[in-house]
């Protein structure tokens, strides 16, 4: 078995609906660890996720939870696995950006790094976001040839068949980047921070993700001024007033034929 980063090749037992024995078989699992952030030493989240591409992970954490305004604000991510179990991620921010931390510092405990853990009230939730401001002209034919490729582009995907993707395209439908996740969220995350170090602008493309339209998901968006997001799942109501409420094209159900414009 070809090693991929982010699974390892585990031993399982295969069963078949033809009568035929159980036969043992070494599978890759797609990776999944605890992976605590401290940030300028401050505990601030545990995250379920994928160890790997962390420093993109820590970078577009930042950016999606507004820590930070901009990637020059981020200094240095330390990476590294626990003895006990999991991964620590000391991220280190320079310190206007991460003054605001004094408030904001809390432990917390998230399934698949979702967007509005710890966060302690509605109004929280439902903050105003700065509306999106770029502006893109894609045609439907950049969505199809999108869909199409992003099999393609995913090597952790193909191995374990329980990876979500983030793709970052240009106007045409070519992929430029991708990142791959246990968790959809952290995928997405993981994008922004990979754009950040390649300086590429994220108005100057839309997003494809493998997954359901989320709130959370239509949030990093708007955050990132992304200016169109295009999902493989259906979106949920509030996905869908989010983003007209900001500005955000929203395409979901995207296949290589059709697709839902919101």
């Amino acid at each position: 078995m070809t090693p991929v980063d982010g699974a390892r090749g585990t031993a399982v037992v295969e069963h078949f609906a033809d009568g035929r024995p159980p036969r043992g078989v070494t599978r890759a699992l797609v990776d999944e660890a605890p992976i605590a952030l401290e940030i300028n030493g401050i505990g601030y989240a545990v995250m379920m996720a994928t160890p790997a591409d962390l420093t993109d992970y820590a970078i577009g954490f930042c950016l999606s939870e507004q820590i930070i305004t901009a990637q020059h604000e981020f200094v240095a991510a330390d990476a590294f696995a626990v003895p006990a179990g999991g991964w620590m991620l000391r991220i280190t921010l320079d310190a206007p950006a991460a003054s605001p931390l004094i408030d904001r510092a809390r432990l917390r405990l998230a399934e698949g790094s979702c967007g509005l853990c710890g966060i302690e009230s509605l109004e929280q939730v439902l903050r105003p976001l700065r509306p999106v401001t770029a502006r893109l002209a894609v045609e439907p034919a950049a969505v199809f040839r999108a869909v199409a490729a992003l099999g393609d582009h995913q090597v952790l995907g193909r191995a374990t068949r329980a990876a979500h993707a983030a793709a970052f395209c240009d106007a045409d439908g070519t992929i430029r980047l991708v990142r791959e996740d246990v968790g959809r969220h952290n995928a997405f995350d993981k994008l922004i921070g990979a754009l950040a170090l390649a300086g590429i602008d994220p108005a100057s493309g839309f997003v494809l993700l493998t997954a359901r339209c989320s709130f959370e998901l239509v949030q990093k968006a708007v955050i990132a001024n992304v200016p169109m997001l295009a999902t493989i799942s259906a979106a949920s109501t509030m996905a869908v007033d989010q983003a007209r409420a900001h500005g955000l094209t929203l395409y979901s159900l995207a296949r290589q034929d059709s697709f839902l414009e919101s």
